[in-house]
């Protein structure tokens, strides 16, 4: 009769436990040990599931199964497939400090400054925001690289590198995910500031449109349907107008990529100083090679169903950007 814990032996294979915590819970079996083991192969990996060679509590669970807190996890394979890299020998240059706005046990609210990528990007930079983010914790004790087994703090907003504003950085997985569902939800209100050369054709409206970018390509929109275009809805308003330009606040009902820069273009009213999609004479006049562009509010308008944040319903930070307490 075959015993309960039986593996079956391979020369060179051994049993690798994890105890599941609290950042390392919530999500499926296959995802934590990729995470955890990141030089298994993904097949090995699978083949293991496939052999019943992996176990929760004592019993073999299929890679879909989601992982609680106090969870013991066994997995029979190569001591091979779950070293860990060997730490870089060069000493990591010191990044500037990020700029926050609000911190607590959870979260932090940052302050991205224009030409800062939030994470890499193709020109290669090693100073992000997520590396500043990461290297803060680290400083203040809030996270410890080697403490986790599948968890890195996380940014759950992106912005352009040339767009500047706030971005929420989570601090612990029940956060990075709680926070990632409510701005699918629509529950996380972001409102930017931007100045256009030119003025929209209403004070005040709510647009709808139609928006597909194509990889490698600019972002493009449409007043009607069409195949491959997804809806979009950006609400505006004028604030002050001087000279041909407005101060405009804006609305996010929908977050496609580049979807205020397109769609103010569109109103016939580009961001001032936005390359891609902006007025050239404009920008010339003006001497602006960034666009003029920040998220300078987040409201977290949650609802009343229970999460890890519900104390923070209600909350919204602000910030003014150089360009529009000058205007």
């Amino acid at each position: 009769m075959r015993p309960l814990f039986f593996f079956p032996q391979q020369k060179g294979d051994t049993v690798h436990t994890f105890t599941i915590g609290a950042n390392d819970a919530g999500q499926r079996a296959d995802k934590f040990l990729l995470k955890a083991c990141p030089n298994l192969p993904k097949s090995l990996l699978y083949k293991a599931f496939r052999k019943k060679d992996v176990k929760a509590n004592g019993k073999r669970i299929p890679p879909e199964t989601f992982l609680q807190a106090g969870d013991v996890l066994q997995v029979y394979l190569s001591d091979d497939c779950f070293a860990k890299s060997a730490p870089s020998a060069e000493r990591q240059p010191r990044l500037p400090e990020p700029v926050i706005v609000y911190e607590d046990s959870d979260i932090a609210i940052l302050h991205k400054p224009v030409n800062l990528p939030v994470h890499a990007d193709d020109k290669g930079s090693s100073d992000t925001l997520i590396a500043r983010f990461l290297q803060h914790l680290r400083d203040s004790g809030a996270y410890d690289p080697a403490a986790e087994q599948s968890f890195t703090p996380a940014l759950c907003n992106r912005l352009d590198r040339n767009t500047e504003g706030l971005v929420i950085g989570a601090k612990n997985a029940a956060a990075l995910r709680c926070i990632n569902e409510k701005i699918r939800s629509g529950e996380i209100v972001k409102e930017y500031l931007c100045i256009t050369a030119g003025i929209p054709p209403k004070p005040a409206d709510t647009v709808t449109a139609y928006h597909r970018r194509l990889p490698g390509q600019s972002a493009e929109i449409s007043d009607k349907p069409r195949e491959g275009f997804s809806e979009i809805r950006t609400g505006y308003q004028v604030l002050r107008t001087k000279d041909g330009l407005a101060l405009m606040r804006i609305r996010l009902y929908t977050g496609r990529t580049h979807q205020i820069r397109v769609q103010t273009a569109a109103l016939g009213c580009p961001v001032l100083g936005d390359m891609r999609y902006g007025n050239r004479a404009a920008n010339e006049k003006y001497g602006f090679r960034h666009q003029l562009l920040c998220a300078f509010r987040l409201t977290l308008d949650f609802s009343d169903t229970p999460c890890p944040l519900a104390h923070l319903r209600g909350k919204a930070w602000e910030i003014t950007p150089d360009f529009a307490a000058n205007f």
